[in-house]
């Protein structure tokens, strides 16, 4: 029997979570053995996995350590600045690697759902606003995106400005936008709706067709396409 509180490099081959990644491929390893890679060592009497087993059973899954607060990691023991950052920087790669490979095949978009699986994963964790842009072609393909971390729907016409001067700069046939209630709540409110009236007005005085305005919240979205508030 193997004992854990061992050392990783004392263990049996076969128990190593390196030599299993490297052995059988890294889809078979739990949750807590490809943290213990990315810690690569633990602290005196525990392991990288003894480690890595605590903070996953502090957060309970990798979507929850990507938007808790620094200050909720500071009372694990053997948990310093490199290995955060090392576990911060892991994640926000698999984010983005999901957000770029989507994009490069240009989703075509016909519903609110088509693009849901996009932007949901980063921006209904973000605790301050995020407004982002797509692009799409004629043919309502994705091809690009921009986003306005400082612009919010309170801010309605410099907003519209620089959301029709970046849709014309890519040549966007049309444009959906959306931005996160830090809430969770996706309801829709009065800057909101007038926001979006505004928005659509301007896309049909600059031949650039708004499809939609989306609001996600936690794990759930508004969508004035579907509500036919955008015409």
């Amino acid at each position: 029997m193997v004992d854990y509180k061992k050392s990783i490099k004392n263990w049996p081959e076969d128990e190593k979570p390196r030599e299993r990644l490297l052995k059988y491929g890294e889809h078979t390893l739990t949750d807590t053995e490809l943290l213990a890679i990315l810690l690569r060592t633990g602290v005196k009497g525990a392991s990288a996995v003894d480690l890595a087993r605590k903070i996953m059973q502090k957060f309970g899954s990798f979507r929850n350590m990507s938007h808790t607060s620094i200050n909720k990691w500071k009372d694990i023991k053997g948990l310093g600045s490199a290995k955060l950052c090392q576990i911060k920087a892991a994640i926000e790669i698999g984010r983005r690697f999901r957000e770029k490979e989507m994009l490069e095949r240009k989703p075509k978009v016909s519903k609110p759902e088509d693009v849901i699986d996009y932007i949901m994963p980063r921006m209904r964790d973000l605790r301050y606003e995020l407004f982002i842009i797509l692009h799409l072609d004629s043919k309502n393909r994705i091809f690009d995106r921009s986003e306005l971390e400082q612009g919010t729907v309170n801010q309605a016409n410099p907003i519209v400005r620089v959301i029709f001067q970046k849709a014309m700069e890519n040549f966007a046939a049309s444009i959906i936008c959306a931005h996160n209630h830090p809430s969770g709540d996706p309801e829709p409110s009065t800057e909101d709706k007038e926001f979006t009236k505004t928005l659509v007005k301007a896309g049909e005085m600059l031949n650039v067709k708004v499809l939609d305005h989306i609001i996600i919240g936690d794990n759930r979205y508004y969508s004035f396409a579907d509500h036919n508030l955008i015409d």
